[in-house]
């Protein structure tokens, strides 16, 4: 599934830095805003799953800073045909289908273009045949994701390999074993692969890289606590850890952060995120600063870090700080804000891609519902669920278990949050659940852009509704009508269609 496995659902720990024999410099991703297409045809053995094949592909937006997911139902004869936003000239998109989403495919897009793709399955809901217009090197599209979740997957076959103990090291002992280690599965996966193009080695690189830091290294004690718990199977105590100052992201240095081909990658946008919101790196809101003057305490913060004082990669940055607010907040850009932006980019394309995304959010912005925050600390664990549903009779309820780090979570969240407005001023409300491994600010900043009801809850009140429920992750969800009756339950996001069906059912 496109989504290289996100870390928040299963971590690796001993890993990350780039080799630099795959750090290939491509040509330059324009920044362009523009649509592209993709059409195509889906064959399957006796024409199975005809009338329900879906297409899926997720679509990377490296300024407005996020993965866009779209899919679309083929049609009976398997053919489809989906239009999308791009802000490069050319970039990759991945694309997987309802026939196995465990076999992505990385394609290539050019802006104001169109791509054909043609997908033949075998009985075993393989791949049979792949044809691709235009032309690209076959083994780098289907290869691609598979190498990416091996290296993410990968466990030495060493009887005598033990769990590495990192907790009770230094920093920097860490970070060097981190960078060792993501060499090793560069080297053993994708150096000596003749069939990789090397402009895709370098995607590879960059992308296992990114995800590497973005999952286990940005939040360090996070990481070492986790570590602890993996070695040593303590899961009561907590040890003791080395505090961290800015000097630890000096890792930073290694990545070049102004070589474009990070536009390209999946995990930058994240990469992006985590930057900007650093309690240790202290980068500053944007909020209704002038951008330059933001620029300049970005680059004293920065500079020294990243290796260097100017380049394209600042003027991204600074857009992604726009980005988190329409897109974590779905916070319209303010008057001042669109005068900062018109006056430092003018009418250059980031103007033009961060407006437009601003008329997005001003739409969403009119059906988004306030945000309520309730609190049921004193609740007792088996009577939680009792009491969140009685606080909304004579209601529909629909209730979202989630977390700020579970990327499955916020993709439905978001995939949601047009289809939600259809219910607006019917007898239904939208619950959601997260509990204390969701950090608190970044709980209190997202919410703002979901609105509705919300429930911060204890660990042990958590643990007690997933039990209760039988559920084994998130996001999960649960369904009561209006007489408080629990009437479906399931996890994982079926799809807005497929919501919106069953709440109907419950307001007829």
């Amino acid at each position: 599934m496109i989504k290289i496995k996100r870390l928040f659902v299963c971590s690796i720990l001993f890993f990350s830095s780039c080799n630099q024999t795959t750090e290939i410099n491509t040509d330059t991703t324009t920044i362009v805003a523009g649509t592209s297409k993709i059409t195509g045809r889906i064959t399957t053995p006796d024409g199975q799953d005809k009338d329900s094949i879906t297409v899926t592909i997720t679509v990377v937006h490296p300024v407005s800073g996020e993965n866009v997911r779209k899919e679309i139902l083929a049609d009976q004869s398997g053919k489809f045909s989906l239009d999308f936003d791009m802000e490069t000239e050319s970039s990759v998109i991945g694309l997987y289908t309802s026939i196995n989403p465990r076999k992505s495919l990385i394609i290539r897009s050019k802006n104001n273009d169109s791509t054909y793709i043609d997908i033949a399955y075998n009985s075993n809901r393989d791949f049979k045949n792949i044809e691709v217009t235009p032309d690209m090197n076959k083994y780098d599209m289907i290869q691609s994701m598979e190498v990416l979740n091996k290296m993410i997957d990968y466990r030495p076959n060493d009887p005598n390999w033990k769990y590495p103990h990192l907790y009770n090291v230094s920093a920097d002992e860490f970070l060097d074993t981190v960078q060792s280690t993501v060499s090793k599965r560069l080297a053993q996966f994708v150096d000596n692969d003749k069939l990789f193009s090397k402009e895709f080695k370098g995607f590879i690189a960059k992308d296992y890289r990114l995800f590497v830091y973005t999952g286990d290294v940005f939040d360090y004690e996070r990481q070492m606590k986790r570590n602890y718990r993996n070695a040593t199977r303590d899961q009561v105590n907590t040890p003791e850890i080395q505090k961290i100052d800015r000097s630890y992201f000096r890792f930073l240095k290694d990545f070049s952060l102004n070589d474009p081909q990070y536009l390209q990658t999946f995990t930058f946008a994240e990469f992006q995120d985590l930057i900007l919101r650093n309690e240790v790196l202290g980068i500053p809101v944007i909020g209704e600063n002038d951008i330059p003057s933001w620029l300049a305490s970005v680059k004293a913060i920065l500079a020294d870090l990243v290796g260097f004082e100017d380049g394209p990669y600042y003027d991204i940055l600074a857009a992604n700080a726009y980005g988190r607010q329409l897109n974590v907040q779905v916070k319209p850009l303010s008057e001042k804000q669109k005068e900062n932006i018109a006056r430092y980019w003018k009418n250059d394309e980031i103007a033009k891609i961060l407006l437009k995304k601003n008329q997005e959010v001003l739409e969403l912005d009119k059906v988004k519902s306030p945000v309520v925050v309730n609190d049921v600390h004193s609740v007792q664990e088996n009577k939680i669920m009792e009491a969140i549903v009685a606080t909304y009779k004579n209601k529909v309820v629909f209730i979202d278990l989630w977390a700020t780090w579970c990327a499955p979570c916020l993709d439905a969240i978001k995939q949601f949050r047009s289809t939600k407005g259809d219910f607006r001023d019917k007898d239904v409300v939208f619950v959601y659940l997260t509990n204390e491994s969701s950090p608190k600010k970044l709980w209190e900043e997202r919410i703002i852009g979901i609105g509705d009801e919300h429930y911060y809850l204890t660990e042990s009140q958590w643990n007690y509704l997933m039990k209760h429920f039988d559920f084994e992750y998130i996001p999960s969800y649960l369904l009561y009508n209006k007489e408080g009756v629990l009437i479906n339950k399931f996890s994982a996001f079926p799809g807005n269609d497929r919501v919106k069906e069953m709440i109907n059912g419950l307001l007829e």
